[in-house]
């Protein structure tokens, strides 16, 4: 199993978007893991989850203790090949207890481990901070996308969020490689969002080709619960996931 977590301190970058649509489309092809790491549950109302309060990554992380799930138990089902781990607003509280825990940093590659052979893919959203639940996710995953705004004044905060995964490749996670930096929200027509984006690739990081757009109906499909992919597949933001989702299996060097 390839685990991907979604990733950057700035919110509204469409991180939630980016998983939603990314597990929709490569769950056509593979048995894909999607995981909820936000308090905020963006990702778990994006999948048509209303209530996880009785069945969620709360139980299985646990907080000053152990969990008392194991992630399976947890699991959603979104289609025949795809499975939701959803968050609730509790993981906000228990993200304080695991500063006590032995290992904290670790919980959730160790409750992942026994579903590895279960899926192809995961895919893990993430809070826009860098507390113990992101960290948690940048210790299991193998790689990351990084999704930023085509903005001068975000490329200061792209900048420390790469120096940050410099920090936890070194100190916890020497297998973990930034797979791309993800442009969104772009609108080609502005200098503002071209000069954006030109920046980003003089910096010398790894830039995905495709670049997400705006469209009232992506936030139209979340508030239904489905992916954009599904609500509107010709949209020109689905047709641009799509093209997203070669180059991330591509990546993987697997077909999608």
């Amino acid at each position: 199993m390839q685990t991907i977590a979604m990733a950057n301190h700035k919110g509204g970058v469409a991180k939630t978007t980016t998983t939603r649509a990314l597990g929709g489309i490569l769950s056509e092809t593979h048995r894909v893991l999607m995981i909820d790491m936000d308090p905020q549950g963006s990702l778990t109302g994006a999948c048509g989850v209303q209530d996880a309060s009785d069945a969620s990554m709360v139980h299985v992380l646990g907080g000053a203790q152990a969990g008392t799930r194991a992630l399976g138990d947890v699991l959603f089902e979104i289609s025949d090949t795809c499975y939701l781990a959803p968050a609730d607003i509790a993981l906000s509280r228990i993200e304080l207890g695991l500063v006590s825990r032995m290992g904290r940093e670790r919980v959730l590659a160790k409750a992942l481990r026994p579903l590895a052979s279960h899926f192809d893919i995961c895919l893990i959203d993430t809070a826009p901070s860098l507390g113990l639940l992101t960290v948690n996710a940048l210790v299991a995953a193998d790689s990351v996308i990084v999704p930023t705004l085509a903005e001068i004044l975000s490329l200061r905060g792209l900048r420390l969020f790469l120096d940050t995964l410099d920090e936890v490749r070194e100190e916890l996670n020497p297998r973990l490689s930034l797979m791309g930096v993800l442009v969104t929200m772009f609108d080609g027509r502005t200098i503002h969002h071209q000069d954006g984006a030109a920046a980003i690739v003089d910096a010398g990081y790894p830039l995905f080709q495709t670049r997400i757009g705006r469209s009232i109906r992506v936030s139209e499909s979340a508030i239904v619960g489905q992916a954009i992919t599904e609500y509107d597949p010709y949209n020109p933001q689905a047709i641009a996931y799509r093209k997203l989702a070669q180059e991330v299996s591509e990546c993987l060097n697997v077909r999608a």
